[in-house]
């Protein structure tokens, strides 16, 4: 567990997050989530983790009852979807 840390949205200067959000945007990189929780589950995400029982990036909804409520395009992520599901039931 020393080597894991929890990571928020500061992954990147101003830069590097504009061109992040670019390649996204062109679906040439897609982000990824093996599992994603519901806030009353946060105790088993963390435990999770912490036993490696997860692969890849593990995320917690906050305050969103379900996922896909932030999705704008639907047609383009439906284009992405398989990518974008890759690490999930892994």
């Amino acid at each position: 567990m020393n080597l894991k840390r929890i990571i928020s949205s500061h992954f990147a200067n101003y830069r590097e997050s504009w061109e992040a959000n670019r390649l996204i945007a062109k679906g040439k990189i897609h982000p990824t989530l093996s599992r994603t929780y519901p806030l009353t589950e946060v105790g088993q995400a963390a435990l999770d983790v912490h036993q490696n029982a997860h692969q890849g990036k593990v995320g917690v909804l906050c305050l969103a009852p379900e996922e896909g409520l932030g999705v704008r395009d639907p047609e383009f992520r439906a284009r992405h979807e398989s990518a974008i599901n890759r690490f999930r039931g892994v």
